[in-house]
């Protein structure tokens, strides 16, 4: 039974920073590309970051390039994002997902080629 669960959620002032981190279990993590997608109350979801099975490559939504750095440990089975220069329109519920390839794709910031997917962390961003 695969389990991804992610933490380090929390609330934090603008212009801080916080650490998400993702562990996944019943799976073999170097098999996935690995990703961050986030949803906030009333907005669709957005693909934030993706990372191929090797940690190569990561790519980044627009806005949150430059402040945001994915990577990943395949020896802990744990991916993570690191959040810089936070804003409060990054305050959104954070979910980890697995992709059923090795490599992000060009669709990844949909989602819908993301087969496994945790119950989410809630990073609030304060004024």
């Amino acid at each position: 039974q695969v389990q991804v669960v992610e933490s380090g959620g929390g609330l934090v002032q603008a212009g801080g920073s916080l650490r998400l981190s993702c562990t996944a279990s019943g799976m073999t993590f170097s098999d996935h590309a690995m990703g961050w997608f986030r949803q906030a109350p009333g907005e669709e979801r957005e693909g934030v970051s993706c990372i191929e099975w090797n940690g190569a490559s990561p790519v980044y939504a627009d806005s949150v390039k430059g402040r945001f750095t994915i990577s990943r440990d395949n020896a802990k089975n744990t991916l993570y994002l690191q959040m810089n220069s936070l804003k409060p329109e990054d305050t959104a519920m954070y979910y980890c997902a697995a992709h059923r390839a090795l490599y992000c794709e060009a669709s990844w910031p949909s989602g819908v080629r993301f087969i496994y997917w945790g119950q989410g962390t809630q990073a609030t961003v304060s004024s």
